[in-house]
């Protein structure tokens, strides 16, 4: 039967209606829906002129971001204008080589910008770091190219820089060139406009900037030209005791320029005199540099080079919801632990804290791997019994390094995963690129032995170069590869079949594994002799041995005659990929093979495992062989189990309800804890056993062998910070009537009351325990119609009831009726029929008549056919008590409109006092001093 059969076959027994316990967190609000974002501080990465920069990783993405945290108490009205002024530029900027924007917060009175994070520092470092080494002519034209289109594209969008400098040009581990801080450009209606105010820094001002004249876009091609220079000399163009004697040199042309002609061509060197030319008539334009021949024959190479990079990265996505998104910034501790190998008790890793935290860990048979926050791959030995290193650590030696080291031949590349075998290792970078190390005995790094038995440097797999690989898995002596266009390859030692090539033999090479037809893979799992694959449906195929089952292809034969002792029909192995019909009944989330049996996790949390048992580590409390798959759930007592790894006897799992468990094997410290009384001189519990005293958040988890490595993560503190809450907003530029600094006048009492009342804190959990529908409002000017004053109120109260013709409600509609016929409050019109309704009911003479016209009316009848006798008795009074308790319902629900129509009288009067601070605010702003005022006097007295 073939795969899609077995779906179908299965697609009634499946939980395909159960939602999955993760994804994001949306929620409801006023105006509309509110998206909550997860953001986890990293470490501060500096200190600039308006505040700290601080490194975050978005948890819905797994992304990196960076925070501009700035203080507004602390700046002059004219940095909070520098400040509105960077958000407003960044919001339209949108290029390969600019620093892109994604969203700003207010936290009371610290405004953050969250900006696109640059792991290679910046273009300044990267000088220092040449030690006098001069770069290359190609490297020099790859940055000259990207500083080039990002300063055309900022030019096109009539924005002035004013500011680029070296320490502004940002690089990836790429070197991928991000222009940023934007604190000082300025929007130029035109090619032709001019500015006046003196800014920038003195190293690259520009001669009419020097002299306070008018500039304009051709004061930017001097700064480029300034650091055009420093990347051909290593040196700044002009230098000076103090910034009188600078600007004297800059306004002189006194400079001069020595470069190794062997090393740049003239074509290059002539650049830099154009773009340094006194005149700034004559200087080059941004896409006149672009259009030069040193560019223009390698242009189309490097903007496909660019687009590449580019698509590596991660970047988080703008939100789309019509509400700003919230973002909900958790402070955490993570700690990294192992243990096993000798090793009874969890050993903590001291280096992999704060900014250095761990963010992926992988255990091998010798040796452990991590990935940080930052992308950086660190390697470690965990030999017991004097084995040898043969390379897995990628140090470029044989030593036994006892504590975590940088792989230094991996420097400037950005490793997003890692995988380990017996005495290898892979990793695969942001790139999708992938490299080796380590034994290549059976053919494991993939290189056709051209470099010998021990590779103990990085490889990279050129093969992988036009395959980008989305994910890699390795066995014992095996290598598995899922690209990101969902075909798999994999390499190595082919024994019992486990590289699914429908034969036994080895690979020194990348090779194409045949996928059943129907079937898209959606991630490998490699075991030490066998291979799973798990479906986009959450089936699960494999490959390799199948000793005790550990692959789950066994098949029951029970009731079948002369098989009485036989439970199953035994696969010993397969060498193609092969449905593992026993989990088919499952929609599987992860899958992790040990050396003798396997753990896996459906979507709803629950625990299973399959193959050898003599441990215990089924976890199912006996030793017995097992022929089917076990379902832990009583050991777990419900809990949704969220991580699970297996290693030679035993298994490690995590909870979401923050515990671990172990079971199985606890000799050599498999588990954790020391050798108790138990089977023989160790003890092998059979029933998953709590271990860590306290409650932790497991992130990754990872067993090989007799070794465990974890993560651990404790919150330490959470807050919740609402996009624009304060009234920011985001202008194509800044003047009168501009929201971009609204908040600068607002205290942080008012801040949050504005948020609690009117952004859906206790007013929305009121009208929730009301049991009505929420009433939609904004909260621009039309807030004033969404209220009813006292006086109105009771004008409506006292009128006269006036039935509206039939066809009159369509010419009278409008955006706000709309959004008032949907709300909870009940039209006003309705509110005279309630109070006759209710006066009715006091009334003693003609209760029955008046209530049943009243009640009548009220649910829309015609009250004129209402004869005084025509009812029987028995029927009127059955009517009017229907009608009296319908009236007391009414009753109910007017008392309810009074106290929602008080509510809203509240927010319209909070709103109104609220708008008088804002204007008072921009009120201030507009009295200012001049940008333009008493800042760099020095310069106009030259």
């Amino acid at each position: 039967m073939s795969l899609e059969e077995y779906e179908r076959h299965y697609a009634s027994l499946s939980d395909s209606g159960c939602e999955s316990v993760s994804g994001p967190h949306t929620s409801g609000s006023f105006g509309g829906e509110e998206e909550k974002l997860h953001y986890i501080p990293i470490r501060v990465l500096g200190k600039g002129a308006f505040g700290e920069a601080t490194l975050y990783r978005r948890t819905e993405d797994n992304s990196l971001v960076v925070w501009k945290e700035i203080d507004l108490n602390n700046l002059s009205d004219k940095k909070r204008r520098d400040v509105m002024n960077e958000i407003s530029i960044l919001s339209i900027l949108q290029h390969h080589n600019i620093i892109a924007y994604f969203n700003h917060f207010m936290d009371k009175n610290t405004l953050l910008i969250e900006l696109e994070y640059c792991n290679g520092g910046n273009l300044y470092d990267k000088i220092i770091q040449q030690k006098g080494k001069l770069f290359t002519e190609e490297i020099v034209i790859w940055y000259l190219y990207q500083i080039a289109s990002a300063v055309a594209h900022i030019h096109k969008a009539g924005v002035l820089h004013r500011d680029i400098k070296t320490l502004n040009i940002f690089l990836t581990k790429t070197n991928l060139i991000k222009l940023g801080d934007y604190g000082l450009a300025k929007k130029l209606d035109s090619e032709y406009s001019m500015a006046e105010t003196c800014v920038g820094t003195p190293y690259y001002m520009s001669p009419e900037l020097c002299q306070g004249v008018k500039y304009n876009f051709k004061s930017d091609i001097w700064a480029m030209g300034c650091v055009l220079y420093e990347l051909l000399t290593l040196t700044r163009t002009f230098d000076a005791t103090n910034p009188l004697n600078l600007c004297v040199k800059i306004v002189q042309g006194n400079w001069t320029m020595e470069v190794n002609s062997d090393v740049y061509s003239s074509e290059l060197i002539k650049i830099v005199y154009a773009c340094l030319d006194q005149d700034p008539e004559k200087r080059p334009t941004s896409d006149q540099i672009l259009d030069q021949p040193i560019i223009s024959r390698v242009r189309q190479e490097l903007e496909d080079r660019v687009a590449v990079l580019n698509s590596a990265i991660r970047k988080p996505k703008l939100s789309t919801v019509s509400e700003t998104p919230v973002a909900i910034v958790t402070t955490r501790s993570r700690e990294v632990y192992f243990w096993g190998g000798g090793k009874f008790t969890p050993q903590k890793l001291d280096m992999f804290k704060g900014g250095n935290s761990a963010q992926q860990v992988c255990s091998g048979e010798t040796h452990f791997a991590v990935v940080t926050v930052e992308k950086e791959l660190y390697t470690w030995a965990s030999v017991q019994g004097g084995a040898k290193m043969v390379g897995q650590l990628g140090h470029g030696d044989q030593a036994s390094y006892r504590q975590p080291r940088k792989v230094e031949r991996l420097q400037g590349k950005a490793i997003r995963q890692v995988a380990c075998g017996a005495d290898f290792t892979a990793c695969v970078t942001d790139e999708d690129q992938m490299y080796m190390f380590g034994s290549d005995y059976y053919g494991c790094i993939g290189v056709e032995n051209e470099m010998g038995m021990e590779v103990l440097e990085p490889v990279l797999l050129e093969f992988f170069e036009e395959r980008p690989v989305r994910q890699v898995s390795c066995g014992d002596n095996h290598v598995v590869v899922l690209t990101h266009s969902g075909d798999i390859y994999s390499w190595g030692c082919g024994e019992h079949g486990r590289l699914g090539l429908d034969c036994e033999d080895d690979f020194a090479s990348p090779m194409l594994v045949e996928v059943p037809k129907g079937a898209s893979i959606d991630s490998v799992y490699c075991g030490s002799d066998g291979t799973f694959f798990l479906t986009e449906s959450g089936k699960v195929l494999a490959c390799g041995n199948n000793d005790l089952n550990k692959l789950g292809l066994n098949q029951g034969i029970t009731g079948i005659k002369n098989h009485f002792r036989e439970g199953s029909q035994e696969i010993p192995y397969t060498t193609t990929l092969t449905l593992v019909k026993q989990l088919a009944r499952f929609k599987i989330q992860i899958i992790a093979p040990g050396k003798t049996h396997t753990a896996a996790i459906d979507e709803r949390g629950r625990l299973m495992t399959f193959g050898c048992n003599k441990y215990g580590q089924l976890g199912v409390k006996d030793f017995k062989r097992h022929q089917g798959v076990q379902i832990l759930l009583g050991p777990f007592g419900g809990k949704v189990v969220s991580k699970v790894s297996c290693g030679d006897g035993f298994t490690i799992a995590a909870t979401e309800d923050n515990q671990i468990f172990a079971w199985g094997n606890a000799g050599n410290g498999r588990l954790g804890m020391p050798a108790d009384r138990g089977f023989g001189s160790e003890v092998c519990p059979a029933l998953p056993r709590p271990i860590f005293g306290s409650l932790h958040h497991v992130p990754d988890l990872s067993c090989r062998g007799w070794h465990t490595i974890l993560i651990m993560e404790k919150v330490l503190n959470s807050k919740t910070i609402r996009s624009n809450s304060s009234g920011l907003s985001i202008g194509s530029g800044i003047g009168p009537g501009s929201s971009s600094s609204l908040d600068l006048g607002i205290e942080p009492s008012s801040d949050s009351e504005l948020r609690d009342g009117i952004m859906g804190g206790t007013v929305e959990a009121d009208m929730e325990d009301r049991g009505l529908e929420t009433p939609i409002f904004s909260m621009d000017s039309k807030a004033s119609e969404s209220s009813c004053p006292s006086w109105l109120r009771k004008e409506l109260l006292d009128a006269e009831f006036i039935p509206m013709p039939a066809g009159s409600t369509d010419s009278m509609s409008s955006p706000m009726t709309s959004v008032f016929a949907e709300s909870a409050t009940l039209p006003y019109e309705e509110l005279q029929e309630l109070k006759a309704a209710a006066a009715a009911t006091a009334s003693g003479n003609g209760l029955m008549q008046t209530a049943c016209v009243d009640y009548e009316r009220v649910n829309g009848l015609e009250s004129g056919a209402w004869k005084k006798n025509s009812l029987p008795q028995q029927d009127v009074q059955q009517t009017c008590c229907q009608a009296s308790s319908e009236l007391i319902q009414m009753r109910e629900m007017l008392k309810k409109q009074d106290a929602i129509i008080e509510l809203l009288q509240k927010q319209y009067k909070d709103q109104l006092e609220e708008n008088e601070r804002l204007w008072r605010a921009i009120h201030e702003l507009r009295l200012g001093p001049d940008i333009s005022g008493k800042q760099d006097k020095w310069v106009r007295t030259v």
